[in-house]
């Protein structure tokens, strides 16, 4: 009967050190997941950023060469210096606007401001024929819709990743882990009226 005894609490013993074994590795297994879709979302922010700064770095040849043949239209230029300024000239910003739905917000609405702005800077061509035939302003344009098309291709990818990453946060029981070790959801960038396409020009 002992015997018996010592055999059951034997099997118990290893029942539990399997158990113990498994959720370990379980935990570390899912932590280790949570790490590389973190820094794969952090990765697509990277790339918006850097479309978001070439389109940034475009802007002041592009406003220097319609000055050239529109000089007094001064309030369209104010416009897009103010929103330029608004983001500071550049673009890359601290990892806290992913973990921070409000921040994350109010970058989206200075880059959509940004975006109305040039739309309209990208209008003035159509009363100035001289500037719709000059070779440097067509091909700041085709650096600025391609720029445009990059940034909403960018913010697609950051927007599927940051779903793939809220997803495995969210679902049991990885969600446990998610709030004992601080992965939170990251925002999503939302369709605003016109920011999700490229300046129309016709000629």
């Amino acid at each position: 009967m002992k015997k018996n005894f010592m055999i059951g609490c034997g099997v118990i013993i290893l029942i539990l050190i399997i158990a113990a074994i498994s959720i370990y590795s379980w935990g570390v297994r899912s932590y280790n997941n949570m790490v590389t879709m973190d820094e794969s979302v952090k990765e697509k922010w990277s790339q918006v950023e850097n479309v978001y700064q070439r389109r940034s770095d475009l802007i002041p040849n592009l406003v220097s060469t319609v000055k050239g043949y529109a000089a007094h239209e001064k309030d369209t230029f104010a416009a897009v210096t103010e929103a330029r300024s608004k983001l500071g000239g550049v673009v890359e910003i601290g990892e806290e606007v992913l973990n921070d739905p409000a921040l994350f917000e109010k970058y989206q609405q200075a880059q959509a401001t940004l975006s109305g702005a040039l739309q309209r800077l990208m209008m003035v061509q159509e009363n100035y024929p001289e500037l719709k035939a000059n070779q440097n302003f067509l091909a700041l344009q085709d650096q600025l819709e391609g720029t445009e098309n990059r940034i909403a291709v960018e913010r697609k990818r950051f927007n599927e990743t940051a779903k793939m990453y809220n997803v495995y946060i969210k679902k049991f029981p990885t969600a446990f882990l998610a709030n004992m070790f601080g992965f939170s959801e990251k925002p999503y960038f939302k369709a605003t009226e016109g920011s999700d396409v490229a300046p129309k020009v016709e000629f």
